[in-house]
């Protein structure tokens, strides 16, 4: 049974297709430390209006970020989306690659054991098993 299957499909994904690009990222930064305009955005990371909108339409069909009209300005703010269920998927696949590391350590020391054994029972001459 995959476990990973138990998370909104839709949801996780429109979230890590939004984190998969840097500005996009780098915007959600910002946002962080403060509301701002589309203008703002834009200017902040060296783009056109146009591609700024595109940003930030992504981020917002993820539920990362809401904006609001006021006159001619939007303003642009953290979502409501707190990416509990990507972190949760984070976190399974962590444990799972955490257990299979973990394995991988066993081996080795059990192999490294062995040829430590097997070159001291060489020195004394004695037969290797």
């Amino acid at each position: 049974m995959n476990h990973m299957v138990q998370y909104s499909r839709a949801g996780v994904d429109a979230s890590f297709a939004a984190l998969s690009d840097a500005t996009r990222r780098g915007i959600l930064e910002q946002l962080g430390r403060a509301d701002a305009s589309i203008t703002d955005l834009a200017e902040k990371f060296r783009m056109t209006l146009t591609g700024m909108k595109k940003h930030v339409g992504v981020l917002e069909r993820a539920g990362l970020v809401t904006t609001a009209k006021v006159g001619r300005v939007r303003t642009c703010k953290l979502g409501l989306r707190r990416l509990e269920e990507e972190a949760a998927w984070i976190d399974e696949y962590r444990r799972l690659w955490a257990a299979r590391f973990d394995e991988l350590d066993g081996i080795v020391e059990d192999l490294n054991r062995k040829e430590k054994a097997d070159g001291h029972n060489k020195r004394e001459g004695g037969c290797p098993q």
